[in-house]
């Protein structure tokens, strides 16, 4: 278990792993920022978005498809440590109000852009976040998903005919799993996956790996578990973190997690708002790129 050096972030969120560039990136939310760490030489920089950006995929024609505080944009690195962002999409005013912004969000095997909303005001309960689906030729869909408190834990079956979606508010911990129409990228046959409502943490970021197992980090738990698709818990390990945000795998070998975590500003040692480099032993699957045409 490696902690990456230089690196502290608020709320760590949306790891990912570019194999174009042989490099990972994440995004620190309330920080704004979109940062890169170089695998082969372990250099990380930063560069500050204009508003929030919670999630990010990258794009086939370079730069990130991006779930932001106001839409779906696509952003682009600049040599300056800035973002120019161009905004693709946005829900009516009405799906996309004041104290909303996008969170959790991933492509699917296809390369469309999955990303839902949440109420930023965790206390307040409202449960108002949607799932949307967002591709160049179709553009934003209509909510998949409403109702939730807490969006989070996206991720896909190795084949792809499967989707998780996770809730991880106190009130909710809850993951589900639909049947996934690849040709059409449309949900049916919603179910429980996991009811997590009596354990440790809550399910946050998720990853799948090539066995199709699913990883979620256990925000508040302080741990990161796969469960088989069966649903049965088979692996756990402990983090030196409490609040573990989101996991993803990526190196060369597809063999290596890179899990993110927030920091509530209470801890008393270094770790809160990490970013840890782990071999857990088992081997990932390349995220999609996310597709133009």
């Amino acid at each position: 278990m490696e902690k990456v050096s230089g690196v502290h972030c608020t709320v760590g969120e949306s790891p990912t792993w570019h194999a174009g560039e042989g490099a990972w990136y994440w995004v620190d939310i309330p920080a704004r920022r979109i940062w890169r760490l170089d695998d082969a030489s372990g250099a990380t920089r930063f560069w500050e978005a204009p508003e929030m950006v919670a999630c990010i995929s990258p794009a086939a024609r370079g730069g990130f498809i991006a779930g932001m505080e106001t839409g779906i944009f696509h952003l682009a690195l600049q040599e300056d440590g800035s973002v120019s962002a161009e905004r693709l999409a946005a829900p009516p005013g009405s799906e996309l109000g004041e104290g909303m912004r996008f969170n959790d969000g991933r492509c699917d095997r296809q390369g469309r852009f999955w990303a839902g909303t949440m109420f930023m005001d965790m206390a307040a309960e409202r449960a108002v976040g949607q799932l949307y689906r967002y591709s160049a030729g179709e553009g934003l869909s209509a909510p998949s998903v409403s109702g939730l408190l807490t969006q989070n834990g996206t991720a896909f079956s190795p084949g792809g005919d499967v989707m998780y979606l996770s809730d991880s508010h106190p009130k909710r911990r809850m993951v589900w799993a639909f049947d996934y129409d690849i040709a059409g990228g449309t949900l049916h046959n919603k179910r429980i996956f996991l009811d997590l409502g009596a354990q440790k943490g809550r399910p946050d970021g998720a990853a799948v790996d090539a066995d199709g197992c699913y990883w979620t980090c256990a925000n508040d738990g302080g741990l990161l578990q796969r469960y088989t698709p069966a649903g049965v818990l088979d692996r756990e390990l402990a983090l030196p973190f409490a609040k573990p945000s989101m996991c993803s795998f990526g190196g060369p070998d597809l063999s290596t997690l890179l899990v993110t975590s927030i920091d509530p500003g209470n801890a008393a040692d270094g770790w809160p708002g990490a970013v840890l480099l782990l071999r857990p032993g088992a081997q990932g699957l390349a995220d999609a790129l996310y597709a133009e045409d």
